[in-house]
């Protein structure tokens, strides 16, 4: 067991690495940072040409000054941007391990009291997501495979068929206009008054993201456990005159978890920065919404910094999942 912890958490570290270099590397690729940092002056590209004084530039007419020059060459010592990708890259991992996450360019505040800020809002949506896919998915997964082939288990199916081929953002649109302005039953935007409205006012955007993935869940969990129905300690149960529900609360719905556990590891890691669509439909300030803010402002280290969070918490959670396996079926954890 400890080989495997260690092994999986080697892995996982490994993955990290991957990851946030991919987003480091081609995120400085996309734009000119210095933009939001010094202003337009930053577009100046022909610094080294500038001689002493004035110079005029032959594309505008107009007198660039030395100082500007300058002024671009302190910020690009100053944020690190006169350094190779790679040095750039082990300087702010080591950042990074102190707990420093660097500074805004839009507002020069620290990423970190932003993302802890917006974090929690995105992490409770995911989590009111995910209560309200369970909640839908496993009865019903359970009560389809019990009666498969019969009405109930095709009526099941079509649903599942249908709420999958609907984006999220086209179900978020639908259920804001039938539930918040025409029947007014739920807030059309987000309200941090109290804990109360937080959650009144999550509930609709959670049910938009939890109708989706119920669907992918109990398609899972009624397919595993009509495999499992199959097993021979299946069988074994039933000849010993155990009634139903015992069966497939007891001994089938355990060992017919691994898919959902699986993919519900994925999907919280998704979540926490994938439900971005969302956030802006409803007005959420969460992380998804940030990012996309970012993005489009060229604010780096907002982007990173979340990239950073998002991919941990990513890992951990599958991580959990790996270790939940050996709970799930003591047979994975002889092997």
């Amino acid at each position: 067991m400890t080989q495997f912890v260690a092994r999986r958490v080697l892995q996982l570290m490994l993955v990290l690495l991957a990851v946030t270099f991919l987003a480091f590397s081609s995120l400085h690729l996309l734009g000119n940072p210095l933009v939001n940092i010094i202003g337009v002056v930053a577009e100046i590209d022909y610094c080294d040409d500038v001689a002493a004084g004035l110079r005029e530039d032959s594309h505008s007419g107009a007198n660039i000054a030395k100082g500007d020059c300058e002024l671009i060459a302190e910020a690009k010592a100053e944020y690190r941007l006169d350094e190779p990708v790679v040095k750039r890259y082990v300087l702010w991992l080591g950042d990074i391990a102190q707990g420093d996450l660097g500074r805004s360019f839009q507002n020069d505040l620290p990423v970190s009291d932003i993302v802890r800020q917006k974090m929690p809002k995105s992490l409770l949506l995911m989590v009111m997501a995910e209560i309200i896919a369970l909640v839908v998915a496993i009865p019903m997964g359970i009560w389809a495979a019990y009666r498969a082939g019969r009405r109930i288990d095709r009526v099941t199916s079509i649903a599942s068929f249908g709420l999958l081929s609907i984006p999220n953002f086209a179900l978020g649109v639908i259920l804001l206009q039938v539930f918040a302005f025409r029947w007014q039953l739920l807030p059309a935007s987000f309200d941090d008054t109290s804990v109360f409205t937080r959650l009144h006012s999550l509930l609709l955007p959670a049910t938009t993201l939890g109708v989706g993935i119920a669907a992918t869940y109990q398609r899972l969990l009624r397919t595993d456990l009509l495999t499992t129905l199959q097993e021979d300690f299946v069988h074994m149960a039933r000849a010993k005159g155990m009634p139903d529900r015992h069966i497939m609360l007891r001994h089938s719905l355990r060992p017919s978890m691994f898919s959902l556990i699986t993919v519900f590891g994925i999907n919280t890691g998704a979540l926490i920065g994938g439900s971005l669509v969302i956030e802006r439909i409803y007005s959420i300030p969460g992380i998804g919404s940030e990012i996309v803010t970012a993005v489009v402002r060229d604010d780096f280290p907002v982007v990173l910094g979340a990239v950073v969070v998002i991919a941990v918490g990513f890992v951990l959670i599958n991580f959990v999942v790996d270790l939940l396996y050996s709970w799930l079926d003591p047979r994975v954890r002889v092997s």
